[in-house]
Formats: structure tokens, C-alpha cells, sequence
């Protein structure tokens, strides 16, 4: 009889110890599982996503923080500006888990490990003071602005008043974009005024009489004057039709392929449900809405 009681305290041993193995077994799947697994598993992802680099993307990925932190309430997610290239050196540095870029992986950093995830179309607008009487600026006027052979706004129909430029440093994916597309390899003047971000740009631009610089358009706010292009006036409509040049896409890039919450937070600014109703109502373009 004292055996069969120490069988049976044996077995309900063996139960105990397979449930405890069944339940760390399940704990252990943590944000992996989660993250493959749909909204069921929503609340089990969680922790911190570090990530820093363009400024023209900051419009696009606050809101996204909110959003996601609020569907996702054990995660916190840090976004920091800095430029395109510090924010590629970071992530391939291992200093934070996203890098966000106005650019395409440039050359020295193909052989990092840095994976692309293209998330939106970015556009791009010369931006001058509210008081200034020029309304358009065709591509060749553009770039001898920004190259130095125009330095007075009577050149292009203005008032006999200096042209200031106002731009960003060469660590900027905003200053890379307008550098291919607009300028094409020529060199920028170096009589300028270098802001940090595009918020700073565009502050800089509404203070100062006679200036004129470039910055995402979800920054062209009231308080400065937006320059058409080549006769053409900036719309989302006009870059999806192929009118209007002045545009790049937003990258965020991670060394490796993502996983956890960083891979939910990536999956999360491309999903429909963001791409659809939030990117064009913070002044972006969905990446689905380019023609191929």
C-alpha cells in the first residue's frame, strides 16, 4: 500500500512538473509568438523601441507612437530626429533598433546588415517668407539658387531684396533628396544657413525676410509661403500623376530582419489600417498609390 502511495505522489509529481514546463514553454513565446500570432496576442508584446534619424519623417512616426502604444500598452517606443545619415549610422552601430531616412542605402553601408523597409512617399516644397511676391521658381531658377549664381530675388522676378537660403547640413536626407532631384550632382553654395531639422527651417524662413529653403510639406504650415515648381503647385494628387518632381520616400532601417516590437511597430505604419486612414491626413502618400 506505502507503494502504490509513493506511485501516485510520483505521478501527480510528473503532472505538476509538465504543466510548469507547459506554462514557461508558453511564457517564452513572449513577443516572438505574439507578433505572429494577430491581435489575440496584441497585449503580449512588449518593450522598448529605440529609433532615430529623419526629421521629415517625425510628422509621420509621432503619430504612429501614440497609435501603437495605444494598441500595444506594454511597449514604449522612442523616436528622435538627428538626420538621415546619424540615424543609418545608429542603427548600423547598433545604437538604436530602427535608423529612419530620406535616402536610399548610400554605397558604405550596403556591406552593414541594414535591412530597408520602405513605409511612405515623402514630399518635398521650397518654402520663402509670407511676404515675399514670387509664387513660382522653374528648375533652372532653383538651382541657381541654391548653387549661388542667383543671389537677388530681382533675378526671378522679385522685389531688389538678397536672397538668403536656409537649408540643412550634409548629415540631412531632406538636403540628399533636393540634391538628386533638383540640383542632379550640383554643388549647393556654401553661403548658407544650416538649420538642424525641418522645423527649424521652416522657423528660420518665417523670420527672415528674403529667405528661402526646402522641407517636408507636412511643415509648410501658415506661417510660410509655398513656391510652385516648374509652374506646378505642390498637391499629393500632382505627385501620384507623375506632375510634380520633388518627392522621396521615408525608410526605416534595421540591422537584420526585425522581430518583436520592432517588427509590430514596422508592420503597424505599413498596414492598411495606418496606410489608409492616417499617412494622406498627415500630409504623406501611401506607397501603394505610386504608379510602378
Amino acid at each position: 500500500m506505502d507503494m502504490f502511495n509513493k506511485m501516485k505522489k510520483l505521478l501527480s509529481l510528473g503532472a505538476v512538473v509538465a504543466s510548469t514546463a507547459v506554462l514557461l514553454t508558453g511564457c517564452g513565446g513572449g513577443s516572438q509568438q505574439a507578433a505572429s500570432s494577430g491581435s489575440g496576442a496584441a497585449q503580449e508584446i512588449s518593450g522598448k523601441i529605440s529609433a532615430s534619424g529623419s526629421t521629415a519623417l517625425l510628422p509621420l512616426l509621432k503619430p504612429a507612437q501614440e497609435a501603437f502604444q495605444e494598441k500595444y500598452e506594454k511597449v514604449t517606443v522612442n523616436v528622435a530626429g538627428g538626420g538621415s545619415f546619424t540615424g543609418m549610422n545608429q542603427v548600423a552601430e547598433g545604437a538604436v533598433q530602427i535608423g529612419n531616412s530620406d535616402v536610399n542605402l548610400p554605397d558604405e553601408y550596403k556591406d552593414k546588415g541594414l535591412v530597408d523597409h520602405k513605409v511612405v512617399v515623402e514630399p518635398f516644397v521650397f518654402i520663402v517668407d509670407k511676404d515675399n511676391k514670387v509664387d513660382n521658381l522653374t528648375k533652372q531658377q532653383a538651382i541657381d539658387i541654391l548653387t549661388g549664381k542667383i543671389t537677388n530675388w530681382k533675378e526671378v522676378g522679385g522685389a531688389d531684396q538678397k536672397i538668403t537660403l536656409i537649408h540643412r547640413a550634409k548629415s540631412s536626407g531632406s538636403r540628399a533628396t533636393i540634391s538628386d532631384v533638383v540640383l542632379k550632382g550640383a554643388a549647393f553654395t556654401d553661403d548658407a544657413v544650416i538649420q538642424d531639422s525641418n522645423g527649424a527651417v521652416r522657423a528660420a524662413i518665417a523670420s527672415t525676410p528674403g529667405s528661402i529653403g526646402y522641407v517636408d510639406a507636412p511643415y509648410a504650415d501658415d506661417s510660410v509661403k509655398i513656391l510652385k515648381f516648374d509652374g506646378v503647385e505642390y498637391s499629393p494628387q500632382n505627385i501620384i500623376d507623375g506632375k510634380y518632381p520633388i518627392y522621396g520616400y521615408g525608410h526605416m532601417y534595421t540591422k537584420g530582419e526585425p522581430t518583436g516590437a520592432v517588427k509590430a511597430f514596422i508592420d503597424y505604419i505599413l498596414s492598411d489600417e495606418f496606410q489608409n486612414s492616417q499617412v494622406e491626413k498627415l500630409g504623406f502618400i501611401p506607397v501603394s498609390k505610386m504608379k510602378k
